[in-house]
């Protein structure tokens, strides 16, 4: 029987790729999606689509509330959301304090319930926005955690966090997940996407996006305002 393994999916291009790689690896994919106050629900849209598309095992979307504290212009409506580029060694106001933290910790409590001991995450430390939840160092210290604070790391069933894209550039993720197979008009990564899953094209998911397709030399199937 395969391995049960938690995949942390958003609805982005990188997680519908990480579901795509998981599966491949022959695991039963458990899909783990996060209504998290966030800007727009067109990601969530865009999750259900790829988990039954990749046919996910499970699908479950998650309501927690990082609204309730703000602090980024993901959560709150009253913070822009920045559309002038990336800028070096600046964390970017499109930070979510503490949010990969908390998606690994609801992730962690699926994974014992259902006595899976894998956990995938879609985090990238090439091109990226600067995140500190994104950063390898991030996920060693979570996967120490993890098998030290749970009954079974206790017990010597250890968990594994994999993140088969954290030294991938966006286009070497772009052409791997063809390879699998993903179809990546399914997926929605603007910060400010509309209601109908329309990317803006300005701000820095947007752009780290498109350059990907461009530099893979692959036709770009995002649907733009």
């Amino acid at each position: 029987m395969s391995e049960r393994a938690i995949v942390l999916l958003s609805g982005g291009l990188d997680s519908a790729t990480i579901l795509a790689i998981a599966h491949s690896q022959d695991y039963q994919c458990y899909a783990m999606s996060f209504a998290y106050g966030q800007r727009h629900r067109a990601e969530l849209d865009a999750a259900t689509n790829v988990a039954r598309s990749q046919k996910a095992h499970a699908h479950r979307t998650v309501p927690i509330d990082l609204s309730a504290f703000g602090g980024s212009a993901l959560t709150d409506d009253s913070i822009a959301v920045p559309v002038d580029g990336v800028q070096a060694d600046v964390i970017p106001i499109t930070y979510v304090p503490a949010r990969n933290t908390v998606f690994l910790s609801l992730a962690l409590a699926w994974a014992e319930v259902l006595e899976a001991r894998h956990i995938f995450i879609g985090v990238n430390a090439v091109d990226y926005s600067g995140y500190p939840d994104c950063r390898p160092e991030f996920i060693a210290a979570f996967e120490a955690l993890a098998n030290l604070a749970t009954k079974a790391g206790v017990e010597g069933e250890r968990f594994t966090i994999h993140t088969p894209l954290v030294n991938l550039s966006k286009a070497e993720i772009i052409t791997r997940g063809i390879e699998y197979g993903v179809d990546y008009a399914e997926t929605v990564s603007c910060y400010q996407a509309d209601d109908a899953g329309q990317a803006c094209g300005v701000c820095d998911s947007c752009r780290l996006r498109m350059q990907g397709f461009l530099e893979a030399g692959v036709t770009d199937p995002t649907r733009y305002v």
